[in-house]
């Protein structure tokens, strides 16, 4: 594991979740809103949880408790999102490029969210994160088939890397 290879890991999940933020565009803020038999009640409160865990794993990369995560009602509609989030990735890619060459080795020291101390390798918590959001990401893509609307472009690694490769 390279310090490379993490900033490729955030690059692609900030690729995936414009793609996703693309397509939650595409419907009402009605929709956005309206409560669907899954594991958040809407489309927003799901992201809302995406972004909310992303909020504390930077704040503990920045070594600070987490305060209040942004809740759904900080969301109302998909420009509110898409701005909380460009905010949340600006801090994550500062974050992570002030640890530099450390961000390989660094052992992250926090307490979790029941006050339990915790020691995690960096690069295991960014795959954490990543993974997090994937998983989350697949049900909102469900969600937005179940509100009539279209699917996000593929959010598939492979062809995060096949881009990638190709801008090369």
């Amino acid at each position: 594991m390279t310090c490379d290879d993490l900033k490729l890991l955030i690059d692609f999940n900030y690729w995936a979740r414009d793609r996703l933020i693309d397509a939650m565009a595409t419907i009402s803020t009605e929709q956005f809103v309206r409560p669907l038999s899954s594991s958040f009640g809407s489309v927003r409160d799901t992201v809302a949880h995406i972004c909310a865990a992303e909020h504390i794993w930077i704040q503990r990369l920045k070594g600070q408790k987490p305060d209040g995560s942004p809740n759904s009602n900080e969301l109302p509609d998909v420009e509110a999102l898409r701005t909380f989030w460009t905010n949340s990735e600006y801090q994550m890619r500062e974050t992570i490029e002030q640890l530099g060459p450390r961000l390989v080795e660094f052992q992250l020291k926090y307490q979790d969210l029941r006050g339990h101390g915790q020691s995690d390798s960096l690069w295991q918590v960014l795959h954490h994160m990543v993974n997090h959001g994937t998983y989350h990401r697949g049900q909102i893509t469900t969600m937005l088939r179940q509100l009539g609307g279209l699917p996000p472009q593929s959010m598939d690694l492979l062809v995060f890397y096949r881009e990638f490769n190709s801008r090369r």
